[in-house]
Protein backbone atom coordinates (compact mmCIF):
# COMPACT_ATOMS: atom_id res chain seq x y z
CA UNK A 1 0.00 0.00 0.00
CA UNK A 2 1.12 3.19 -0.92
CA UNK A 3 -0.06 6.88 0.16
CA UNK A 4 0.90 9.67 -2.37
CA UNK A 5 0.49 13.53 -1.47
CA UNK A 6 1.10 16.27 -4.21
CA UNK A 7 2.02 19.68 -2.99
CA UNK A 8 3.47 22.23 -5.40
CA UNK A 9 0.92 23.58 -7.48
CA UNK A 10 -0.66 26.93 -7.48
CA UNK A 11 -0.96 30.33 -9.69
CA UNK A 12 1.34 31.25 -12.48
CA UNK A 13 1.66 33.51 -15.25
CA UNK A 14 2.39 31.99 -18.63
CA UNK A 15 5.78 31.40 -19.35
CA UNK A 16 6.02 30.77 -15.53
CA UNK A 17 7.35 27.72 -14.00
CA UNK A 18 6.55 25.40 -11.21
CA UNK A 19 7.80 22.30 -9.33
CA UNK A 20 5.15 19.41 -8.67
CA UNK A 21 6.25 17.25 -5.67
CA UNK A 22 4.56 13.65 -5.13
CA UNK A 23 5.28 12.32 -1.75
CA UNK A 24 5.08 8.58 -0.37
CA UNK A 25 4.27 6.88 2.56
CA UNK A 26 4.03 3.11 2.87
CA UNK A 27 6.35 0.11 1.94
CA UNK A 28 9.00 0.16 -1.39
CA UNK A 29 8.44 3.30 -2.62
CA UNK A 30 11.44 2.10 -4.79
CA UNK A 31 9.65 -0.49 -6.11
CA UNK A 32 7.05 1.70 -7.83
CA UNK A 33 7.09 3.62 -11.04
CA UNK A 34 5.41 6.52 -10.19
CA UNK A 35 3.01 8.47 -13.09
CA UNK A 36 2.07 12.18 -13.47
CA UNK A 37 -1.18 12.67 -15.24
CA UNK A 38 -3.31 15.60 -15.45
CA UNK A 39 -7.09 16.75 -15.55
CA UNK A 40 -8.43 19.75 -17.21
CA UNK A 41 -12.44 20.80 -16.50
CA UNK A 42 -14.26 18.86 -19.41
CA UNK A 43 -11.59 17.01 -20.96
CA UNK A 44 -10.16 13.68 -19.78
CA UNK A 45 -7.43 12.53 -17.67
CA UNK A 46 -4.44 12.26 -19.95
CA UNK A 47 -0.99 10.96 -19.06
CA UNK A 48 2.11 13.44 -18.72
CA UNK A 49 5.19 11.69 -17.68
CA UNK A 50 6.25 8.76 -15.82
CA UNK A 51 9.52 7.44 -13.81
CA UNK A 52 10.74 4.47 -13.59
CA UNK A 53 12.76 2.16 -10.90
CA UNK A 54 15.76 3.44 -12.45
CA UNK A 55 15.05 6.86 -13.17
CA UNK A 56 14.17 6.08 -16.69
CA UNK A 57 11.67 8.09 -18.49
CA UNK A 58 8.55 8.76 -20.46
CA UNK A 59 6.55 11.32 -21.72
CA UNK A 60 3.48 11.13 -22.90
CA UNK A 61 1.98 15.02 -22.91
CA UNK A 62 3.27 15.94 -26.80
CA UNK A 63 2.41 19.92 -25.53
CA UNK A 64 4.64 19.06 -22.98
CA UNK A 65 7.52 17.51 -24.46
CA UNK A 66 10.87 19.55 -24.08
CA UNK A 67 9.63 21.40 -20.61
CA UNK A 68 9.80 18.97 -18.27
CA UNK A 69 11.69 17.45 -16.54
CA UNK A 70 10.47 14.33 -13.43
CA UNK A 71 12.81 13.16 -11.17
CA UNK A 72 12.58 10.88 -8.62
CA UNK A 73 14.37 10.60 -4.80
CA UNK A 74 14.25 6.89 -3.62
CA UNK A 75 15.91 8.36 0.08
CA UNK A 76 12.93 10.89 0.73
CA UNK A 77 10.21 8.74 -1.14
CA UNK A 78 9.47 11.58 -3.20
CA UNK A 79 9.55 12.15 -7.07
CA UNK A 80 9.17 15.52 -8.73
CA UNK A 81 7.69 17.21 -12.04
CA UNK A 82 9.35 20.38 -12.69
CA UNK A 83 7.39 22.05 -15.38
CA UNK A 84 8.68 24.98 -17.64
CA UNK A 85 7.11 27.61 -20.12
CA UNK A 86 3.95 27.04 -18.99
CA UNK A 87 1.01 28.67 -21.12
CA UNK A 88 -3.17 28.45 -19.88
CA UNK A 89 -3.23 24.97 -21.75
CA UNK A 90 -1.44 23.67 -19.09
CA UNK A 91 -4.08 24.24 -16.57
CA UNK A 92 -5.57 21.29 -14.52
CA UNK A 93 -5.57 19.37 -11.70
CA UNK A 94 -2.18 17.54 -11.72
CA UNK A 95 -2.23 14.09 -9.82
CA UNK A 96 0.56 11.99 -9.39
CA UNK A 97 0.33 7.87 -8.99
CA UNK A 98 2.02 4.51 -8.45
CA UNK A 99 2.07 1.20 -10.09
CA UNK A 100 4.61 -1.97 -9.68
CA UNK A 101 5.94 -2.76 -13.38
CA UNK A 102 6.43 -0.71 -16.39
CA UNK A 103 5.43 2.94 -17.27
CA UNK A 104 1.83 3.51 -19.11
CA UNK A 105 0.19 6.12 -19.65
CA UNK A 106 -3.12 4.36 -18.90
CA UNK A 107 -4.52 5.92 -15.60
CA UNK A 108 -6.64 2.28 -15.04
CA UNK A 109 -3.50 0.47 -14.89
CA UNK A 110 -2.05 2.96 -11.55
CA UNK A 111 -3.99 1.21 -8.13
CA UNK A 112 -2.25 4.43 -5.66
CA UNK A 113 -3.80 8.12 -6.54
CA UNK A 114 -2.93 11.35 -4.68
CA UNK A 115 -5.43 14.09 -4.30
CA UNK A 116 -4.43 16.07 -7.16
CA UNK A 117 -2.82 19.71 -7.09
CA UNK A 118 -4.35 22.50 -8.70
CA UNK A 119 -2.00 24.59 -11.55
CA UNK A 120 -3.77 27.27 -12.96
CA UNK A 121 -1.60 29.15 -15.46
CA UNK A 122 -3.16 32.81 -16.23
CA UNK A 123 -2.11 36.18 -16.36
Amino acid sequence: QLQLVESGGGLVQPGGSLRLSCAASGSRFSYHVIGWFRQAPGKEREGVQCIDRGGGRATYADSMKGRLTISRDNAKNTVYLQMNSLSPEDTAVYYCAARQGACTDSYAHYPYWGQGTQVTVSS
